[in-house]
């Protein structure tokens, strides 16, 4: 049940969110397209999964959204040598009072950075699970809550092969969205190059401009904006088609596909509504699809493109 005590309407902090969104395309260099889709992911409360190449700003901008925020932040950068108890916390010995005492993992933060995830092996790979899919974490029979604000920005290199290990389904299927930064156009090149003469560090310094206390409050109206039927209707049409689809191995599971309903929330947000349409499904399909169906080999954009278009758009819009 979602707690409407707190409950903010998105326009009232529509100046924060448009500081948040500056922030990150200063340090984000010509992808607003990009940063969209991170404060949508962000705001619907999901998990996020940057793929693409070396150095094209995973890494700087998941920090920069952490910092943004203002939570607490912790880093992980994932090795074959990474063990579930360097995420979680363990159990140590107390000598003087001979009990013992549990030492917190990074995994207690508001936003983990898990950087290289699929240099992890499975089994450190398989300590995010219950953090990321309900927000707690059981160590030793014992089931500690993690903030509701707490977010998995985990980034992965596609090329890479030696000592990696790839993410599978159970875990793909956590995170909300699937983003893929790019390279930069030329200008945008230029002014990057220009922004670091005299400047010691690679980006601008990152400063809080929303608090927790303000995330909750906009993750609660995005959880209240209104979808009717007909777009419900289209988005388990949509699913089913994942699913019918020849080419796909493994179609659209029903967590993914409220992931999905809550990304559409978050977008129609952005765009200052109150209901969804299907061109918010819509907008949503290739990040929330390609984190589920695409990676399933031999399933490419081309076989995603089929399934949006072999469903029918309906026509009944909710107007508020």
């Amino acid at each position: 049940m979602i707690d409407t005590s707190s409950t903010a309407d998105i326009s009232t902090v529509g100046p924060k969110l448009s500081s948040l969104r500056k922030q990150l395309n200063e340090v984000l260099i010509g992808k607003s397209d990009v940063v969209e889709m991170i404060i949508t992911c962000l705001i619907a409360n999901g998990h996020l999964l940057f793929d693409d190449l070396p150095g094209l700003g995973k890494t700087t901008v998941a920090k920069a959204l952490a910092q943004s925020m203002g939570g607490r932040f912790s880093r992980v950068q994932c090795t074959p040598d990474l063990l579930p108890t360097d995420i979680t916390g363990f159990n140590i010995l107390d000598q003087e009072t001979q009990t013992f005492e549990f030492q917190k993992g990074p995994v207690f933060s508001d936003f983990l950075l898990a950087d290289e995830i699929n240099r992890a092996t499975p089994r450190t790979q398989s300590a995010l699970f219950e953090a990321m899919a309900e927000r707690q974490v059981t160590v030793d029979n014992r089931t500690i809550p993690l903030p509701d604000s707490f977010m998995v920005i985990a980034t992965q290199n596609p090329v890479e092969s030696h000592g990696a290990y790839p993410l599978p389904e159970a875990q793909l299927d956590r995170f909300a969205m699937k983003l893929n930064i790019g390279y930069p156009q030329r200008s945008d090149e230029i002014m990057m190059l220009g922004n670091s003469v005299g400047n010691q560090t690679d980006t601008s310094p990152v400063y809080p401009v929303l608090d927790l206390k303000d995330l909750k409050s906009i993750q609660a109206a995005v959880a209240n904006v209104e979808v009717c039927e007909a777009v419900r209707g289209y988005l388990v049409d949509l699913g089913a088609a994942t699913r019918q689809h020849p080419e796909v191995e493994l179609g659209l599971s029903p967590r993914g596909l409220l992931l999905w309903l809550r990304v559409a929330q978050a977008w129609a947000s952005l765009d200052n509504r109150s209901y969804v349409i299907p061109e918010d499904v819509q907008a949503m399909f290739f990040p929330v699809l390609r984190v589920r169906v695409a990676g399933q080999q031999p399933a490419t954009d081309a076989i995603l493109q089929e399934i949006i278009e072999s469903v029918p758009v309906p026509n009944e819009r909710m107007q508020k």
